[in-house]
């Protein structure tokens, strides 16, 4: 105490000048209108930059839930793109799901991948208590990514198109022929089309999509582009290296595709498959 004491006696003069100062600042600024602005923009300009900062700091923190609502968003648009306009009904049921939608898009995270084995598995944050069942294809914005494989209550494990247990319809954007998409396991990014008659129009650059011809993916969904094809020994079909839009190597955000109308489609194609 007594040391502060010496300080105010010891620096008095310059106390005393810095409050006259003071005081003298604050009546110029109360009777000069000019100044009087310059000192309100001043001081907006730094309490606004401190708000704004402030802001973008808590906008940092909350991209997780922008994210998820983002993605509830674009799984709402993609049942209604997916969906004939005449089936659609604009009563809201649920987050993702409208009345007569062929297909109903659930947004899930990815929370474990592989990409280096020959049989490749993803782990996604859905399980049986959101309804995911086995074969309920997975996309990501960019393209397709896999199929559903087994599920728990929380969790399910995803054959990634990198797996050489599954195969996939798919087709030339422009054109209608089709063939079974498979993966050699020499490259993450190459997948191979197979069975394409010779008479189709392929060439280099040339977008891959789903063909629609299962139960699993809509027709359209984007796979990736031709980088290389050849024909096979007998010169009948080609082969085709696709060169994916997805980098499996850095997945995060999915959507899993459940066909409203499987079971229905599937009744009805059992009895000629026997």
């Amino acid at each position: 105490m007594q040391q502060i004491i010496q300080f105010f006696i010891r620096n008095k003069t310059n106390l005393l000048y810095l409050l006259l100062l003071f005081i003298a600042v604050i009546f110029t600024i109360q009777s000069h209108s000019y100044h009087k602005s310059k000192f309100i923009n001043s001081a907006n300009f730094i309490t606004g930059g401190v708000y704004n900062s402030a802001n973008n700091v808590s906008i940092y923190f909350n991209l997780e839930s922008q994210n998820i609502l983002l993605q509830e968003e674009n799984a709402r648009l993609n049942s209604i793109y997916h969906t004939p306009n005449d089936t659609i009904d604009n009563s809201f049921i649920n987050d993702t799901v409208y009345s007569g939608v062929k297909y109903k898009f659930t947004p899930a995270q990815v929370i474990k991948n592989s990409y280096s084995a020959k049989n490749n598995v993803l782990l996604i944050n859905r399980g049986k208590r959101d309804s995911m069942k086995q074969d309920f294809g997975v996309v990501t914005p960019k393209g397709i990514l896999g199929i559903v494989d087994q599920t728990s209550t929380k969790f399910a494990t995803v054959l990634s198109i990198l797996n050489t247990n599954i195969k996939i319809s798919a087709q030339l954007k422009n054109s209608n022929h089709f063939g079974s998409l498979m993966w050699n396991t020499k490259s993450p990014q190459i997948v191979q089309l197979n069975e394409i008659s010779k008479i189709a129009p392929v060439k280099k650059g040339d977008t891959i999509v789903t063909s629609g011809r299962s139960v699993i993916f809509p027709k359209g969904i984007p796979i990736g582009v031709i980088k290389d094809y050849r024909l096979d020994s007998a010169e009948n079909f080609y082969t085709i290296d696709v060169k994916l839009f997805n980098d499996m190597t850095n997945i995060e955000y999915v959507y899993i595709i459940e066909n409203i109308d499987k079971d229905e489609i599937n009744s009805l194609l059992k009895p000629n498959n026997e």
